[in-house]
């Protein structure tokens, strides 16, 4: 089990990256994380969800997606605390005195997941949360060291020395953590070194001499590591700002609860493409190209908040200038002429009016669909692919210039009278090389991209996989895991 001295040490990429490194040795591992906090979430073959950081590790593993993967995934909403989300499946919301409450009762079911995940594994490689240091929520824990402790599972603990002081947080979380819970820790691994490794010796012996633990590598800074799905907004917060020149810009505003962001991905890879991360009480870019509002765990919030900060105006002028606007799940409510919770799932029930420029409305409610889909665009007639994760129905007349066709006959999203606003509920999109191909040319004047986005992660991956089997002490880690 890897364990962070913090949140967003990397745990979830040293995670992804041993599993494609001991998959590469021929070994059947696979990722498990007990519980995570996450908007950002992927659909399974078994019919649920899971955060994205487990899929991005399933993926690294080769294996298949399964809701055991992560029993218990946490995503945020703005008036009622977060959506539980229990072996896949929504059981309920819960602010965080409830949900602390409940956690020592998940336990069991993290464990049975825990027990199916390893069944016939060669390897399992557990990722915590957050960190083992806030011993205030150790009573209840399932995360770290609790879960540790109950399925006797050795930890390693990483740290980032990329953020200053990471003597003391790893001599820190081992002073503050129980007697008991320090017989779990069986080493540590430092993380996000840049420069001359040499000079880190030193510290590296203190660390030793203080905690008694040892040490499974210093593992330099892998830039590539820019190109992999992020698990959560703090990537957004420690984004790298691109110094390229682009030729298409794609302005995202970041609402406060923007979710699945890792649907701009794909279109960040591309070398002439700009996606700009616009953040609260700045104007959206006058030169975008396009407007993409993005998934949100609490649209009609998110809305509000748009409204708040001006954006409304923004898109409206964007749209008059002749820019595309493309709206994703949550996004493709808030462009709809109303949006209504009468069930109060997001908090108090109320209807409110969108943005108006799809001339459909929807209603929040009935059971989530969580199903992985295919079809065709119908702009361009380009193959996609990807997943629904919503709950709501939206209808009405641009819904009947569907923007997707899907396999079994079904139809999706809405298209505009003019063409230049379309939306859908259709998750990973633009990770269908035909189809963001097609739609970039549109802004290109023709000209072709050849990026294959899914080689493209599988070469970073392999390439991680072989930073870390050169800079961490892969042997001792599985022997450790033995």
């Amino acid at each position: 089990m890897l364990q962070g001295t913090g949140s967003d040490v990397g745990k979830s990429l040293l995670v992804a990256g041993l599993c494609r490194a001991y998959a590469n040795r021929g070994m059947t591992v696979r990722p498990f994380k007990p519980q995570n906090m996450s908007n950002n979430a992927a659909v399974t073959s078994d019919g649920g969800e899971i955060g994205r950081a487990q899929a991005l590790q399933a993926l690294a593993a080769r294996q298949p997606l399964t809701v055991h993967m992560n029993p218990v995934l946490l995503k945020p909403q703005s008036d009622v605390g977060a959506q539980v989300v229990v072996q896949g499946h929504v059981t309920g919301n819960a602010r965080a005195r409830d949900y602390y409450a409940m956690k020592a009762g998940l336990l069991d079911r993290v464990l049975e997941s825990f027990a199916i995940v390893g069944a016939d594994a060669d390897l399992v490689l557990v990722e915590g949360a957050g960190s083992p240091a806030e011993v205030n929520l150790r009573p209840a824990d399932i995360a770290n060291m609790g879960f540790a402790e109950a399925a006797h599972v050795p930890v390693i603990l990483v740290g980032d020395i990329d953020r200053g002081g990471v003597i003391a947080q790893i001599v820190g979380t081992h002073e503050v953590i129980s007697d008991a819970d320090k017989k779990h820790l069986a080493g540590f691994v430092i993380n996000k070194f840049r420069g001359d490794a040499s000079l880190f010796d030193d510290g590296m012996k203190i660390i030793c001499e203080k905690t008694g633990l040892k040490t499974f590598g210093l593992v330099p800074y892998f830039a590539d590591a820019r190109i992999l799905p992020k698990e959560d907004a703090m990537a957004l917060d420690n984004r790298e700002p691109d110094s390229g020149k682009a030729e298409i810009v794609i302005a995202v505003p970041r609402l406060p609860r923007i979710a699945n962001f890792d649907d701009l991905d794909p279109l960040a890879a591309e070398p002439d493409v700009r996606v700009e991360i616009v953040e609260m009480g700045n104007a959206l870019p006058g030169d975008a190209d396009v407007v993409l509002l993005a998934g949100s765990k609490a649209t009609l919030s998110d809305l509000r908040a748009l409204r708040e900060t001006g954006w409304d105006i923004d898109i409206a002028a964007h749209h008059r200038r002749g820019g595309l606007v493309v709206g994703l799940c949550g996004g493709y409510q808030i462009l709809g002429r109303t949006l209504s919770d009468p069930d109060g799932i997001e908090g108090a029930p109320e209807t409110l009016d969108g943005l108006g420029l799809l001339d459909v409305d929807t209603v929040i409610g009935g059971d989530k669909s969580l199903v992985e889909v295919s079809g065709k665009e119908m702009l361009t007639g380009s193959d996609v692919r990807g997943y629904e994760m919503h709950m709501g129905r939206t209808m009405g007349p641009d819904a009947n210039r569907p923007w997707l066709t899907l396999e079994g006959g079904r139809t999706d999203g809405a298209i505009s009278t003019d063409g230049r606003v379309m939306a859908g509920y259709l998750h990973g999109i633009f990770a269908s090389d035909e189809f963001r191909h097609a739609f970039l040319e549109r802004l290109r004047d023709g000209r072709a991209s050849e990026i294959d986005y899914a080689a493209r992660v599988d070469t970073a991956l392999d390439g991680l996989a072989a930073h870390l089997e050169k800079h961490m002490d892969l042997d001792g880690v599985l022997a450790l895991a033995r």
